[in-house]
């Protein structure tokens, strides 16, 4: 139990490692990798729940998608060509292999089903994954911060799902704050 109460401490470093491309687009408080999962997990489930896939299992992938990033940071689209991409099942190994066999499978599974996009729910949660970020630039945009259209742009063309694109077509059209008048 003690490598799951350490795994525990780990996993906490996402709410203080931020969202890193967002400072280069003149953001000056990011959010955190583990805001980002949050909201990315939730979309994750709407999206497979429209697609016809499992809900639970979707938001389980996306909760997991960038749990990496406790150890290498989260490394801005900029750094790509400075830098051999770490891969996530890789670190995701290194980072569970203390864990007790069940909890380490788990985690494990999670990670390589969402980097193969083999499943429907892997691809709602990568869909998620960029939906979000289309979503928080869009956020950003409203606040003042003009130069998000590379986010967006980015966000939209790796948009798999049909639910995903249409979400992110009325996203566009819509204010971030519509919701407090529904």
């Amino acid at each position: 139990m003690e490598a799951l109460a350490v795994f525990a401490y780990e996993l906490g470093v996402l709410k203080r490692v931020r969202r890193a491309g967002w400072w280069q687009a003149g953001v000056r408080d990011p959010e955190s990798v583990a805001e980002h999962s949050l909201r990315a997990a939730q979309l994750a489930a709407l999206l497979a729940a429209e697609e016809g896939g499992v809900p639970e299992r979707a938001a389980f992938l996306a909760l997991w998608h960038d749990t990496q990033e406790t150890r290498t940071g989260d490394l801005p689209h900029s750094a790509a060509p400075y830098l051999v991409k770490p891969e996530p099942r890789a670190i995701t190994a290194d980072q569970t292999a203390g864990l007790p066999p069940a909890s380490a499978e788990t985690v494990r599974d999670a990670v390589d089903e969402y980097e193969t996009r083999e499943s429907l729910e892997a691809r709602c949660a990568k869909d998620a994954d960029k939906l979000e970020m289309l979503v928080q630039a869009l956020e950003y945009r409203a606040t003042g911060v003009s130069t998000v259209d590379e986010w967006i742009a980015s966000a939209q063309a790796g948009l798999f799902t049909a639910t995903a694109r249409r979400i992110a077509e009325a996203a566009l059209v819509t204010s971030p704050l519509a919701w407090r008048s529904r």
